[in-house]
């Protein structure tokens, strides 16, 4: 669970030296809210001291991309939205992502394929499982689930990053 100074793009907000930092909004349960979800997560970590250029951003736009497209696709339940939170934590060198949405039954495999699938889709998890530390599901209060991933934000080359 995401903890510290709760911040938005429009209203950043300081955190304490050292106290984490994070975000959390919730968004429409569709194609658009994923992509509004990526931009504004790109747009926090702006913010947060991490250009939307740094390797840090880009892995976390290609992370939140992958859990927010899934929740909108195999997590979407009527009427309910899902839910993006972010957690800066500079003295752990770490950053989680937290997607959650209202579909309890419907939960990720423990681990994704060893081997990406010849199909048009099925990769995200893959790409989540290489891309961060550590990443997992949680039960959540009072239905549904979070899908969380956590990036190593100390592995940033000192070289300027190329690009995303």
């Amino acid at each position: 669970m995401l903890t510290g100074t709760t911040t938005s793009p429009d209203d950043p907000g300081a955190a304490a030296p050292g106290e984490p930092r994070s975000f959390r909004r919730q968004f429409a349960s569709s194609p658009l809210g994923a992509r509004l979800a990526r931009h504004l997560a790109v747009r926090c970590l702006e913010e947060w001291g991490y250009p939307p250029d740094s390797d840090v951003s880009c892995t976390m736009a290609l992370v939140v991309g992958e859990l927010a497209a899934n929740a909108v696709r195999h997590g979407r339940v009527p009427g309910h939205d899902f839910s993006l939170g972010l957690g800066l934590h500079e003295a752990a060198d770490t950053l989680r992502i937290e997607v959650a949405d209202a579909a309890t039954a419907k939960r990720p495999p423990e681990s994704p394929p060893t081997s990406p699938p010849e199909g048009e889709s099925g990769r995200g998890l893959f790409l989540v499982d290489l891309l961060s530390a550590r990443w997992g599901t949680e039960p959540r209060d009072p239905v549904g689930k979070t899908v969380w991933a956590e990036l190593d934000t100390s592995a940033a080359p000192a070289d300027p990053p190329t690009g995303c």
